[in-house]
């Protein structure tokens, strides 16, 4: 529940803070009058988000032996590989988005308005949206579909409410030390998929497992107990992995401390907020 929780919060928030920009924009330009498109581009882009989840956790559910262990795989990697992209991303655009979402609004604007400003909402919170149907997919295959959807649906609400806050309120949220932490937890999220996903990917054998086990703690903390479910659903957490899954591990962190030690510092995000 709590990976599905942080996913969605922090998406979330993420299209909380460029809706809020958008409209705030547009309150600067006395144009209140094309609110209506922003929010209308925003509620098509969360139905075809839902679409997304509803047809890929449908996918999923369908599929049977091989076929299931070979989708599970696949959309654990491919979340993992997302999420990365994620999070550095923001660290590349958190401190110029507002400025350029502005400039958009007000170009928007001069052209007529209202089909520009409904694209530019639909596209920003679609991005948000289909990157969080993807992740509470694999999330699923880690925990039961009911805790991720319960912990999904907290984080949006939670989500709006801090938006809200920030845009509403006197109320000054520490967003870059928020989207810090939240960068932090998300990258040991992301190395727990995939492991996973490789495990996934060995049991079928489309990877070699080298060395099956490597080692077996489980009767120490076995992974099928309720901490054992917890931290496998956190962090990966394999029992007994294969060689293979644990340089998969291994490797994912040791790619992310290079990309880290060339940018110096994680994701600041949305700053100007």
């Amino acid at each position: 529940m709590l990976p599905s929780f942080l996913l969605a919060l922090r998406e979330g928030l993420e299209a909380a803070l460029i809706i809020g920009i958008v409209l705030g924009a547009l309150q600067k330009m006395q144009r209140p009058d094309l609110n209506r498109y922003v929010w209308l581009g925003a509620a098509s882009a969360v139905l075809l988000s839902v679409l997304a989840a509803v047809i890929l956790f449908s996918v999923g559910a369908s599929l049977e032996g091989a076929a299931e262990e070979i989708f599970e795989g696949i959309t654990m990697l491919l979340a993992a590989g997302v999420l990365t992209w994620m999070i550095f991303w923001m660290q590349a655009h958190a401190r110029t988005i507002k400025s350029e979402l502005e400039s958009g609004v007000r170009r928007a604007t001069l052209r007529g308005g209202s089909q520009a400003l409904f694209l530019l909402a639909f596209l920003a919170v679609l991005r948000e949206g289909i990157e969080l149907s993807l992740f509470l997919t694999a999330a699923t295959f880690s925990t039961s579909a009911r805790l991720t959807l319960a912990g999904g649906l907290l984080g949006l609400a939670f989500a709006a409410l801090l938006g809200w806050l920030v845009f509403a309120t006197t109320v000054r949220l520490n967003l870059r030390r928020f989207f810090q932490v939240t960068s932090a937890l998300l990258i040991l999220f992301a190395a727990g998929l995939v492991a996973h996903g490789v495990h996934e990917l060995v049991e079928v054998g489309w990877v070699p497992a080298l060395i099956d086990p490597l080692w077996d703690i489980n009767p120490v903390l076995d992974e099928g107990s309720p901490a054992g479910q917890i931290l496998s659903a956190l962090f990966g957490y394999n029992g007994d992995p294969s060689l293979t899954e644990v340089l998969a591990y291994f490797a994912y962190f040791a790619a992310i401390a290079v990309a880290l030690s060339r940018r110096r510092v994680l994701p600041p995000a949305f700053n100007e907020a």
